[in-house]
């Protein structure tokens, strides 16, 4: 027997999760749907779950400030229970390296000022007195390992930013199954371990989904909160064309290298957007540096089937802790490299899409493009007042919704995350946003 909901969110990631708990919160009736059998457990279980407020746009910028106290007060946003087992945010900052190739940082200060975004500004000498076994060598750009200049360092960096207000979640699962809990709490219902195979559509309009087991529930509202799997459900819901920024699945790797010896890299170590070394790197649990890829030109893109591709790290991983042991001398690179490998929801220009589409009732929280776990929160109430906004008529195509950021004072137009916007040339069309 079929059932009818409010809204239905295809994705139980921690953007999904997040958006129903929102729905629910305001009232309506939600049904999240994810593949997998557990919340979480898709690519949002991999994140590195990086927590920061610096972007390469005004607008990215504000939409993470706005979120950052939602991480910071996480037990009161989720409105946790008494002795719930809840993920921890741990503030550690973060350094966003300067050298020619960036401009210096010069438009990340502007936005930074504009805001009221705290940085700092660290030379050399400030970064080896505060992290001693660092390199604050210029090494751009970033090379591969069978390039006769690896590792040739010119000179030394004039300095980096480094901003206070960053830091991650150990365990980015348990995040999203605290949103998960606490859309439970407000009414919302979730089914686990199913695939959306039929999207309904009548008079141009959603009006439901069917499940591979042959379930269906209708609403007049759809949510596509499905990750690297995005793109197949907006070909499903046939909503693709009228998109000009489209999202694919991006494989990925991270390394996970011990810290040096005798240097606790876990209590004392920082988050650090590095692409003069062409990667990210920040503590991990059980002392060791995690270290990612800021896709430099030198690395071939992978863009994959979400349903088919290599989950076993390669020699990418190694590369890029050989990478990272540039700016850590005295970090040793095992020759077998531990790690993950996991998938980006990427769109064109890095930059999510949160929309409506050219099918009435079907909207899409997609092209996440590994930097909007941070965006979780004010995601999941931005979209609820978008499906607000357009189901009470109004046409936000042509008069996009004007959304007051919480805890802030800035109004974000969603043109910036719109399906139809022309590519943003001032993304850093990477990881970094």
């Amino acid at each position: 027997m079929s059932k009818s909901y409010d809204a239905i969110v295809i994705g139980a990631g921690v953007i999904g999760c997040a958006i129903a708990f929102e729905m629910a919160k305001s009232g309506k009736r939600v049904l999240g749907i994810e593949k997998n059998a557990v919340a979480g457990s898709g690519s949002t279980g991999n994140s590195c779950a990086i927590i920061r407020t610096h972007y390469s746009t005004l607008d990215g910028a504000a939409l993470a400030k706005s979120n950052y106290p939602y991480w910071e007060n996480w037990a009161d946003y989720v409105g946790a229970e008494p002795g719930a087992t809840l993920a921890r945010y741990r503030e550690v900052g973060c350094l966003y390296t300067c050298f020619e190739e960036n401009n210096y940082g010069i438009k990340l200060e502007e936005i930074a000022n504009t805001i009221g975004i705290p940085y700092e500004v660290w030379t050399p000498s400030k970064m080896r007195d505060r992290l001693s076994i660092i390199n604050p060598g210029h090494f751009h750009p970033a090379k591969t390992v069978d390039d006769p200049e690896f590792g040739l360092q010119t000179g030394e960096m004039r300095y980096v930013l480094f901003f206070p207000k960053a830091g991650f979640i150990s365990d980015p699962m348990l995040a999203t199954q605290n949103l998960q809990s606490a859309a439970t709490r407000h009414g919302a219902e979730f089914i686990m371990g199913q695939r959306v195979e039929e999207i309904f559509k009548e008079g141009g309009r959603v009006t439901g989904i069917a499940l591979e087991d042959g379930r269906e529930f209708h609403s007049s509202v759809v949510i596509n909160a499905s990750g690297p799997h995005s793109y197949k459900i907006n070909d499903m819901a046939g909503v693709s064309e009228g998109m000009n920024i489209k999202t694919k699945a991006l494989r990925v790797e991270v390394a996970h290298v011990p810290s040096p010896d005798g240097f606790d890299f876990e209590r004392n170590g920082y988050i650090c957007s590095d692409a003069d070394i062409g990667g990210y790197w920040r503590p991990e649990v059980g002392n060791k540096i995690l270290i990612g890829s800021e896709e430099p030109e030198c690395d071939p893109l992978e863009w994959v089937d979400p349903d088919d591709y290599n989950t076993d790290v390669t020699e990418q991983a190694r590369l890029q802790a050989m990478r990272g042991a540039q700016r850590f001398p005295s970090m040793g690179v095992p020759n077998s490299v531990q790690g993950i490998a996991d998938l980006y929801d990427a769109s064109d220009d890095w930059i999510p899409i949160y929309d409506c589409s050219d099918l009435g009732g079907f909207y899409m929280a997609i092209g996440t493009s590994g930097n909007q776990f941070k965006n979780a929160p004010v995601v999941g109430m931005m979209m609820n007042a978008l499906v607000d906004y357009v189901e009470g008529g109004a046409d936000h195509d042509k008069e996009p919704l004007e959304y007051p950021l919480p805890n802030m004072d800035y109004v974000l137009n969603m043109r910036f995350c719109s399906r139809k916007r022309e590519i943003n040339s001032e993304s850093s069309f990477s990881v970094v946003g």
